[in-house]
């Protein structure tokens, strides 16, 4: 094909909704920026005016634990700080607590915390009978002053005056714990983690940039967009937040959703968009041929993922509303910027796009591409190998991923306890062992709600003493039982230890008993009274279930409409049901490792973990939402760029490899900066966070390789002409597909670049 050097290159003809924006935002790109700064400005704004309204601690959760909060809160009492010293002896031959050096040791217990001010209610085990069945434990109770959420903030004093009388008594252990000793704690060692990681996240997210692009200006454009779309989406949440509260929790996985999200639109469209001005194209036109693909892509992606995330409102937690809807905003404003006011930045930076160069960089990258297109020679030559034996690599590729995911079908979720969270990392993790074996379930007791029309009565008052008596004799609990009945609110709180104490198993069966056997024959014969119980094992008991229930309803909302949306989107049946098979292909091997390596501790210390029994209850459905949308990312840029090869006349396997090839790099950047990214969560202390991160992480990287690199080519070459089958009984549906049609532009020739050969490119 001759050289058209001279040929002024015609303007692609577009429609479609991404298209249409693109070409708008470059033609009036300083009104695009405006816009877009003015929306962000006022999204903040607005959500600072607006202030947050964080998810009530009643809303986390329905049901009896539920309930019971919200007699509390209703009550208008607020549950206070509570904390215990145990003042403990060790072997057959230390104090007991009837020796004059143990009850030494508890007068000068009570007479230093007292001596801070800090708190109230002190009660001695002489007292309260909190003296352990071989005598060589006992525990000083008492309440923080104040507001219980303040608390962990002023309990310093009275730690500092227990480790002193814990120095004066060397033959005992002397060591205190609770809510506010352990939120402390955790926040004096992890406290900085989270936000540590969260902070860490963008500079590396920019150096895996830097590289991919070796200019210093593409790699910021992704970053800023990510950042701008965060920022937004933190103001909307306030405003939101009035009709759907919001929460800490649901901000961290917004963050993290929305640099995920964020980058690899920004990515998808600003690689196309360059790989058109090499092969010739002027701005204008490759501005143009990158919205009417990459801009589609993205907006595909983008909805897919909006309803994967819209998944987490089936669940009926709170918690999860709020991320899922978090989650979801952060998309669509991402979305949006990608296919608005980038291509306006686009337009205005033009060749600018490529300062701050980084030589070594760019020579490293040229070293690694081949061909055409930027073409990767290492998934060449994957590619190659794949399609010239498909079924041997569907074969060895989708085994393997079964195989990985095999460990899954015995995967155990519960709440993970403060052992199995911390280890042994911190002393007051050894504390909480020595209080739950010395008094079993007195750590983390259960709670009875009682709320009566006349909690004086006598009936009501005999079923109290009934259930204290029945709740040890019927081996549910060894006591003491203790009852706080608040007269004025018609109230009372029995707290009951569990026998099985840290053992959630064991447990959850003295859990079984109090509700099952013990409240009916008490407080179930006395009419009007309500008896909800709740506390830590019932807390992750009932949270659990509520989980298992909402799989069904979430999994299936999630798959049905993603198989829609590629039903319309690629209008193929044949893609349609591939992309959900592939990716709950890769969601099942990402459960096999976390159950691998957490559960079972197959290679936990790899990655610093440690195998502690069971999966975090919140964490397979939250993965499921969070990798069912990310994998619809990558999937959707390379069928996509399938589809338009097929459509230029290429045969189905010509369209694959163009298409796996071209996109190779794009796909490998955005895998690296996610994996990274999720990897650093991976890094911190906290085993829940551990799973999470180490999770997404594989899960990302499985997706990246195996499924993109080599399961979609090979499922494809095998289907051939199959992959575009759309049946005459579904043809009624809406066309989407026209976002990607255009005139391509006759090939120009490409500017010599660094050195580089001019390539002339022909259609």
């Amino acid at each position: 094909m001759g050289s058209v050097d001279s040929a002024r290159p015609r303007e692609p003809r577009v429609r479609g909704v991404a298209a249409r924006a693109g070409g708008w935002s470059a033609r009036h790109r300083w009104a695009a920026v405006t816009i877009w700064v003015l929306f962000v400005v006022l999204a903040m704004g607005l959500g600072s005016a607006a202030g947050r309204v964080d998810v009530k601690e009643s809303d986390q959760m329905s049901g009896e634990v539920g309930r019971a909060v919200q007699i509390i809160e209703d009550a208008g009492l607020k549950d206070p700080a509570g904390e215990t010293v145990l003042v403990h002896s060790e072997g057959e031959g230390g104090a007991v607590a009837g020796s004059a050096e143990f009850r030494a040791a508890v007068k000068d217990v009570i007479e230093a915390v007292q001596s801070t001010g800090e708190v109230t209610a002190v009660t001695s085990p002489y007292t309260t009978k909190s003296i352990s069945a071989d005598g060589h434990s006992a525990l000083v109770q008492f309440e923080m002053r104040g507001d219980p959420e303040t608390a962990s903030e002023r309990v310093g004093p009275v730690l500092d005056a227990v480790a002193k009388v814990d120095g004066a008594h060397e033959g005992l252990l002397i060591e205190e714990i609770g809510g506010a000793s352990m939120g402390k704690t955790f926040d004096d060692a992890f406290g900085s983690d989270f936000q540590r990681a969260e902070f860490s996240a963008v500079p590396v997210a920019l150096g895996i940039l830097l590289i991919a692009f070796g200019a210093l200006v593409a790699a910021l454009l992704p970053v800023a967009l990510a950042l701008t779309a965060i920022i937004a989406t933190m103001g909307l949440m306030g405003v939101v937040s009035h009709l759907q509260p919001m929460s800490d929790t649901a901000n961290s996985v917004m963050l993290l959703v929305g640099l995920a999200v964020g980058v690899d639109y920004c990515l998808f469209y600003l690689r196309r968009e360059r790989e058109e001005r090499a092969k010739g194209r002027d701005p204008r036109t490759a501005l143009m041929i990158a919205a009417a693909t990459s801009g589609r892509a993205i907006v595909v992606s983008g909805v897919t993922v909006c309803v994967a995330m819209a998944g987490m409102l089936f669940t009926g937690i709170a918690e999860f509303e709020a991320m899922g809807l978090a989650s979801l905003m952060v998309v669509a404003v991402a979305m949006v910027g990608s296919v608005t006011v980038l291509p306006a930045l686009l337009s205005l930076l033009g060749e600018r796009v490529e300062k701050g160069r980084v030589p070594f960089l760019n020579r490293l990258k040229r070293a690694r591409r081949g061909g055409a297109d930027g073409e990767s020679r290492v998934w060449r030559a994957v590619l190659t190998a794949v399609l010239r034996r498909p079924w041997t690599a569907l074969v060895v590729a989708a085994g393997a991923l079964a195989a990985i995911a095999l460990p899954a079908l015995g995967m155990h979720t519960q709440n993970l306890t403060l052992d199995q969270e911390f280890g042994d990392s911190l002393p007051i993790v050894r504390t909480y062992d020595r209080l739950n074996e010395a008094f079993p379930g007195g750590a983390d007791p259960a709670q009875v709600v009682v709320k009566a029309d006349d909690i004086g009565a006598a009936p009501v008052r005999k079923a109290l003493e009934e259930f204290r008596r029945q709740a040890v004799a019927s081996g549910a609990s060894k006591g003491p039982v203790d009852i706080v009945t608040h007269d004025a609110e018609n109230v009372a709180v029995i707290d009951v230890p569990l026998v099985g104490g840290s053992d959630q198993e064991k447990a959850e069966k003295s859990l079984d008993l109090l509700r099952d056997t013990v409240r009916p024959a008490t407080f179930g014969k006395v009419p009007g009274v309500e008896a909800p119980i709740t506390g830590q094992v019932a807390g992750s008991k009932d949270f659990n279930d509520q989980i298992v229930g909402s799989v069904v309803p979430v999994f299936a909302f999630v798959v049905v409409f993603a198989f829609l949306l590629m039903l319309l989107c690629f209008r193929s049946l044949t893609v349609a049901v591939t992309s959900i098979v592939l990716n709950l292909l890769s969601v099942g091997a990402a459960y096999g490792i976390l159950t691998a390596v957490f559960q079972h501790g197959w290679g936990a210390s790899l990655v610093g973990a440690e195998g502690v029994g069971a999966i975090i209850s919140w964490l397979p459905l939250f993965l499921f939402v969070i990798l069912f949308g990310l994998s619809m990312d990558y999937h959707v840029f390379v069928v996509s760029r399938i589809r338009e090869a097929r459509l230029q006349g290429r045969t189905t396997r010509d369209a694959i490899a163009h298409g796996v090839v071209t996109t190779a790099g794009v796909v490998t950047s955005a895998a690296v900066i996610m994996v990274a990214v999720f990897a650093i969560f991976g890094t911190l202390s906290m085993q829940s966070m551990k799973q999470m991160g180490v999770g997404l992480a594989a899960a990302v990287l499985i997706d990246a390789t195996i499924i993109r690199g080599v399961l979609l080519p090979a499922v494809m070459a095998l289907l051939g002409e199959r992959n575009w089958y759309f049946p005459k009984w579904l043809r009624w549906l809406p066309d989407m597909t026209h976002d990607e049609s255009y005139d391509d532009a006759p090939a120009v020739t490409a500017p010599a670049r660094g050195g580089e050969e001019p390539e002339r490119v022909g259609v």
